[in-house]
């Protein structure tokens, strides 16, 4: 991943990642986490988040959905 890859959307179900993807810039991220809900949200268990990461290499949710996990 590249240093400017600071947004990074996540679809998990039953716990475990299935699918992740990592973008420079905000818009393209939440743009993304929109679209992914659109073409995944029907899967069972499936929960999409909108990460940001911190400068100490941490990630921060900044969206998710469902709005809270089940």
């Amino acid at each position: 991943m590249a240093a400017l890859d600071r947004y990074r959307v996540t679809l998990m179900t039953g716990g475990a990642v299935v699918m992740q993807g990592v973008w420079p810039n905000r818009e393209t991220g939440q743009r993304k986490f929109r679209s992914w809900i659109g073409s995944y949200g029907s899967i069972p268990d499936a929960r999409i988040t909108l990460a940001e990461q911190a400068a100490e290499e941490s990630w921060s949710d900044l969206d998710a959905w469902p709005d809270s996990a089940a």
